[in-house]
């Protein structure tokens, strides 16, 4: 069967997604949340859409990756997400031999002695005891 109507592809990954298009995948997926199973009730819910393959996994910003989710378990599975995200470009760091950044601040100016004592880098001054 093809479609009526012609899927909405985003031109960039920061594109809004229109109404119409939001109001279409909720009907489609019988606003079902995808992550919890849960009815979507509009009126007091509050709901995104989300890409079922991520954008920062690959996934692609277009109607047939969408789907509604409710907001609050939606912000769990980015943060899940980034965090995978983030783990994997450190390690690719590590292995291409990239170091992180130096602490800057409080750690590079004054050192804390096994005492407790805290001195300034700079001018040996004692902080505090």
């Amino acid at each position: 069967m093809t479609r009526s109507i012609p899927e909405w592809i985003a031109k960039h990954d920061d594109q809004k997604v229109p109404d119409r298009v939001r109001l279409r995948i909720f009907d489609r997926e019988n606003g079902i949340c995808h992550l919890t199973g849960r009815k979507i009730d509009p009126v007091r819910d509050a709901w995104d859409l989300d890409h079922r393959v991520s954008l920062i996994l690959g996934g692609e910003h277009r109607e047939t990756n969408l789907f509604p989710a409710l907001k609050e378990p939606h912000r769990k599975k980015t943060a899940a997400e980034v965090a995978v995200k983030s783990k994997i470009a450190r390690t690719r760091k590590k292995h291409l031999g990239i170091k992180p950044e130096k602490a800057v601040g409080f750690s590079k100016r004054f050192k804390r002695l096994f005492d407790g004592t805290v001195i300034n880098r700079e001018t040996g001054e004692v902080i505090s005891k």
